[in-house]
């Protein structure tokens, strides 16, 4: 199991200690993203910590501050992120989900407190979303988001691909494309970017009860699918499920439609939309 990120500074200096991925025991975590009104609702963050967990933050970063309230919450759920029994067998992909759910509605929470006279920068209005593509690993399972506290806008992109083996392609030295020589998956790749360069084969499919894909049948053979915004994607033992997350910004409308403006304003959206909107080929 591999975490790797390549960091554009939103919040923190560049150094080392603000690189990704975070660890914790055999808890490690990367976001790609930014918390809305960061400034605003920091102090209030780091004071609702565990002593433990505020302790362990060595960068200066909103996301690092975010895995110490992850490990916050998945304490107050019960589950010592300390435990060497927890970190021995893993802490089970559904309680890293719930815990991940929680540290998202927390994250909500501090921002909506923010009083009235503090939600103005400049006599300009404080922007107060958050791009929350956060993924965490016990060694034995992922959940990872792809997440924007809005009900009108598109979070950072984020993809997944599955199957045998991950080849070059003979065709073209130097890159690489998915196997698939059965139906099962022994390699589960996510990115915030796809890997391989067949353009205009992404899909947003269509998800069963299950959470998985239906069979896409103008696009039979594209390497990437793209995860829906405000979903979990979990992986474990190498089946991958997606969850829609059903808070204040879902809408379980299939054909809503969302604005890829914030994600690309940050840099963070990569699907077909947000090329277009970037006049991007």
């Amino acid at each position: 199991l591999i975490f790797a990120h390549v960091r554009a500074t939103t919040e923190g200096s560049l150094s080392d200690s603000n690189c990704h991925p975070f660890h914790r025991n055999s808890l490690m975590w990367m976001h790609n993203g930014n918390i809305g009104a960061w400034k605003h609702v920091k102090r209030t963050l780091c004071i609702g910590l565990h002593e433990r967990w505020f302790s362990c933050v060595g960068g200066n970063t909103d996301s690092e501050w975010a895995f110490a309230l992850f490990l916050d919450v998945l304490d107050c759920m019960g589950y010592d992120p300390d435990s060497a029994a927890l970190n021995e067998t893993g802490f089970g992909h559904a309680v890293l989900r719930k815990a991940m759910l929680a540290t998202i509605k927390r994250i909500n929470a501090l921002i909506a407190d923010i009083p009235d006279k503090g939600r103005k920068e400049k006599e300009e209005a404080l922007d107060c979303r958050s791009l929350l593509n956060f993924a965490v690993t016990d060694g034995h399972s992922v959940v990872c988001t792809r997440y924007v506290s809005s009900m009108t806008d598109e979070a950072a992109s984020l993809y997944w691909s599955s199957g045998t083996s991950w080849q070059e392609d003979k065709s073209m030295k130097g890159r690489f494309r998915m196997e698939r020589r059965d139906k099962g998956a022994d390699i589960v790749l996510v990115a915030s970017e796809p890997l391989t360069f067949e353009r205009g084969k992404w899909t947003l499919p269509r998800y069963n009860l299950l959470g998985a894909p239906k069979t896409n049948k103008s696009n039979p053979t594209g390497d990437w699918v793209i995860v829906p915004t405000n979903s979990t994607l979990t992986i474990h033992k190498q089946a991958v499920m997606i969850h829609p997350i059903m808070d204040e910004y879902y809408n379980p409308n299939p054909s809503y439609t969302r604005s890829s403006g914030f994600a690309v304003s940050k840099g963070l959206d990569t699907t077909e939309e947000g090329k277009e909107e970037r006049g991007v080929s």
